[in-house]
């Protein structure tokens, strides 16, 4: 007796991506797609609606990106399977993405046996990490304990940039939502990990939720590739 195939959500803005990933799928016997959404909001509707195997979920797309939808979505089906497909590689996407719940992070410059095979792989419970992210999450782990923070505290601006960081913010969103020049943002947050004995604004991000100056709860996934 066969085994069930499995049944595919994808979730993306993008409607030739959509039916492009259809058709490869459509030639592999063990997949079956079950439903599209065009946006994150409606990624959750579809993957409580359709409960599928395997969500093949876009990060960057309208009313609700990608890292809120599979936060939302594994929130309320601990069970699922998601598989992050998307264009975006820099450590402020990766990190929320699988803290967020995603079970693989796939780029979509892999081939189509890459994405049959991550499928597979997520859809028996098995990380399926893009090389390239899994040598980040590696570098993450093996990072060195943070070290004391110098004994100048963050000013009071410092930590109301640090929280925006934490919420996955780039330093021209900060410098909108601050009424500031983006470049007082950029030395705000040199200041900061020089403060803080930090390396990137990722360390940044985890020092604060560590310290709880930031809550998980206030971070909306929504991160962009900015540098410091």
């Amino acid at each position: 007796m066969n085994a069930s195939p499995i049944r595919v959500l994808i979730a993306d803005d993008h409607e030739i991506v959509r039916k492009g990933i259809r058709a490869l799928l459509a030639t592999r016997r063990d997949i079956q797609v079950i439903g599209e959404a065009k946006d994150g909001a409606e990624a959750v509707a579809q993957a409580l609606a359709l409960q599928p195997d395997v969500i093949l979920m876009d990060l960057m797309m309208p009313r609700m990106n990608g890292v809120e939808a599979t936060r939302e979505i594994t929130a309320s089906q601990p069970g699922a399977r998601i598989l992050i497909l998307t264009s975006f590689a820099a450590d402020e996407q990766v990190f929320p993405a699988i803290k967020a719940g995603a079970l693989g992070y796939l780029l979509k410059d892999s081939s189509p046996q890459e994405l049959v095979q991550a499928i597979r792989q997520v859809h028996r419970g098995e990380p399926s990490l893009d090389p390239s992210v899994a040598r980040k999450l590696l570098v993450e782990l093996s990072a060195p304990a943070f070290k004391p923070p110098t004994p100048d505290p963050l000013t009071a601006r410092e930590l109301e940039i640090l929280r925006l960081i934490a919420q996955g913010k780039s330093n021209k969103e900060i410098a909108e939502q601050l009424v500031i020049a983006e470049e007082t943002v950029h030395t705000h947050v040199s200041n900061i990990l020089n403060k803080l004995h930090l390396a990137s604004r990722t360390q940044a991000a985890l020092y604060a939720l560590k310290e709880g100056i930031a809550s998980v709860e206030n971070i909306p996934g929504k991160m962009n590739g900015d540098g410091s």
